[in-house]
Parts: structure tokens; sequence; C-alpha cells
């Protein structure tokens, strides 16, 4: 009897300790994600620490290199753009759902711009970060595009590609415009999906 109350108490434990460092993490990508936007990938790791609210012994536990972190603030960054998809589906009609995800790329691509530096920066730590945007984000706007255009309400000869790179066309930054300004572009650019003839 000791003895099963001595093995629930340590698997209570370690799930604590489990959750405690999902929630470090979460917290360190957050901040990352936030610092890259505004100070680039080089930006000290006490501010990204500080951001979190944890320690910077912490942010090397659980990512050694700056590799690591902005491969993880990336490959996040697509997967909840991705996982946005089904979830805009499930509650618009398709030409709706399609308009709030462009729309939300547009805002991933915001946060995309602070990792651009080390995303084109030729390292080898981030080959496979252009191949895994296209496997996750293809499939869910092709998924979106399709439902759009079997209704009739978009153009059937987008692909999912063309309206990746035209979003990420217009959302390229200058010196004094800013994301608002990307946002009415990609307004523009899904009214044009309209044309259907």
């Amino acid at each position: 009897m000791a003895d099963e109350a001595i093995d629930t108490a340590a698997e209570s434990g370690a799930r604590r300790i489990r959750a405690d460092a999902r929630r470090n993490v979460d917290a360190l990508l957050e901040a990352a994600k936030t610092v890259f936007v505004t100070s680039g990938v080089d930006a000290p790791a006490r501010e990204i620490a500080d951001r979190a609210g944890v320690g910077v012994g912490t942010l090397y536990r659980h990512f050694p290199q700056r590799s690591d972190l902005v491969q993880a603030v990336f490959r996040r960054e697509v997967d909840a753009c991705a996982d946005a998809g089904p979830a805009l589906a499930d509650v618009h009609e398709p030409a709706a759902a399609l308009a709030a995800w462009l729309h939300r790329y547009t805002e991933f691509l915001a946060t995309k711009r602070g990792l651009a530096g080390a995303l084109h920066s030729g390292d080898p730590a981030f080959e496979s970060l252009p191949g895994y945007f296209m496997q996750r984000l293809g499939p869910t706007l092709g998924a979106l595009l399709d439902a759009a255009a079997a209704t009739g309400e978009v153009r059937k000869d987008v692909t999912p590609k063309d309206l990746l790179y035209a979003v990420a066309a217009l959302c390229v930054p200058t010196d004094d415009e800013g994301l608002t300004y990307s946002r009415r572009m990609v307004t523009l650019l899904i009214d044009g999906l309209h044309y259907t003839e």
C-alpha cells in the first residue's frame, strides 16, 4: 500500500514537472516570436528569457543552439497557421473561410519577417524549413480553395502555391508601410479571386 502511494506521488510529480517544462517551452516560443519580430533572431538570450519569465539557463536547456529556437518558432507558427484552416472551415462558409485564412497567413508572414534573415542565411540547420512550410500550408490552403471554388464563389484557376506566393509578395515590408497595409493589399487580392469568368 505504501509502495503504491509512493508510485502515485512520483507519477504526479513527473506530470507536474512535464507540465511546468511545457509551459516554459510555450512561454519561450511566444517570447522568441515577439522578440524576433522587433529585434531579429540575434537578439540577446536574456531579452527572450526575461520576456518569457524564465532564466537564461532554462532557455538553453530547451534550446541549446540559437538555430534550435529559430526552427521551433518557425514550425510552431507554421503549424498554428495550418491548423487554423480546418477550424475556420468549421465555422464559416467556404469563401469566408478562405478569406479569413489568407488574413491569418498574412499575420504569420508578419511574424516570419523576424525569421527571414536566418531562414535565408544558407545555414544547413534551416534547409528543411521551406519544405515544411509547403508541406503544412499547401494542403490547408488547397482544401480551403477547393471548397470555395466548388461553390462558384472564387476562381478555379488559382493554385495554393499561387496564393501562398502572391500573399507573401504583397507582404514584403516597405519603409513606410506595415501590417495594416499588407492586410489591405491581401483584401484586394481576395476580392480579385471572386472574378470567376
